[in-house]
């Protein structure tokens, strides 16, 4: 009876698993070219009350005017940019560095929200955005009219 035995594939696979962090990087089922944090979808909380909707929506890391909230046809959309980037330049060398980051979240609202009074406040990496209910008109029992 034989032994199995590894084939040595030489250098060449293992550095092109160090550099493209797959060792086929033309393989497009590999997790590698999607990674998780690709697409940032920011966690949300939805607290409802008598009054209002509460939405808490984390996104540590942005500034208030990075973000961009409007509502159409009924969805409310939340999205939020930012770009950095910072250069440096010695004598023997220079660096220059940049990042991009985004979010996006859309909400489908209920027909009982104030669109027009809808408020939203950015403070420690957590977006608020409170949505007022409109009034819910109570039905009056109905009233039977006798025929003369």
């Amino acid at each position: 009876m034989g032994t199995v035995a590894r084939k040595d594939r030489g250098l060449w696979p293992k550095m092109v698993k160090d550099f493209f962090g797959a060792e086929n990087p033309f393989d497009w089922t590999d997790k590698f070219w999607l990674p998780e944090n690709s697409v940032e979808v920011p966690s949300a909380n939805v607290i409802e009350n008598e009054k209002e909707f509460k939405l808490e929506l984390s996104a540590p890391g942005f500034g208030k005017e990075d973000f961009k909230v409007d509502v159409e046809d009924g969805v409310l959309c939340i999205s939020a940019e930012k770009e950095k980037s910072s250069e440096e330049e010695k004598e023997n060398y220079r660096k220059k560095e940049f990042s991009y980051s985004s979010i996006r979240r859309s909400f489908t609202l209920p027909e009982n929200v104030k669109e027009d009074k809808i408020d939203a406040k950015y403070e420690n990496g957590i977006l608020k955005i409170v949505l007022p209910k409109m009034e819910v008109m109570t039905k009056k029992p109905a009233k039977e009219i006798k025929v003369g």
